[in-house]
């Protein structure tokens, strides 16, 4: 039998959490579930859930997420009790262009996380390279697995 560890629990959580914001959330536009376009221009006027991978390590949480195209200094990240928020916009394309095929979302997004355990978030890192967001987001000592060494009397 296989022994679940904190990794499995926090990625179960973070399945059934995405899926209750789903339901939830009625104001965002998923552009990975609805192909890029909301059709007749809605996509323009509404905000795109950012999909992104996050995972553990002994020390931080890591979120990575693709932007490309995108000015780093136009992306906003905050953090705010509990709660991470990052928001940007892609660029529209050329209003004079008469599209083939538009599956690319081009509008506002946003994604907010909620952290359940102690962060340090003064120690937030962002990288941006080649179109990928990277997000360091440090564990406070206090959730930090702690060695205790032995004393032989």
């Amino acid at each position: 039998m296989r022994t679940r560890n904190y990794n499995d629990f926090m990625r179960e959580f973070t399945t059934v959490a995405d899926a209750m914001n789903r339901v939830l959330d009625t104001r965002s536009y998923d552009y990975m579930r609805n192909g890029g376009n909301a059709g007749n221009g809605e996509a323009q006027q509404r905000v795109a859930r950012l999909p992104l991978d996050a995972y553990a390590t002994e020390d931080a949480f890591v979120l990575t997420t693709h932007l490309p195209g995108v000015n780093p200094e136009a992306v906003e990240i905050t953090f705010e009790g509990e709660e991470l928020t990052i928001r940007g916009s892609f660029q529209p394309q050329p209003e004079n262009v008469e599209f083939l095929k538009r599956e690319l979302y081009h509008g506002g997004f946003e994604r907010r996380l909620t952290f359940n355990v102690p962060v340090n978030a003064d120690a937030i890192e962002a990288t941006y390279e080649m179109g990928v967001l990277t997000l360091r987001v440090p564990k406070a000592e206090a959730i930090k697995p702690k060695q205790i060494k032995v004393q032989a009397r």
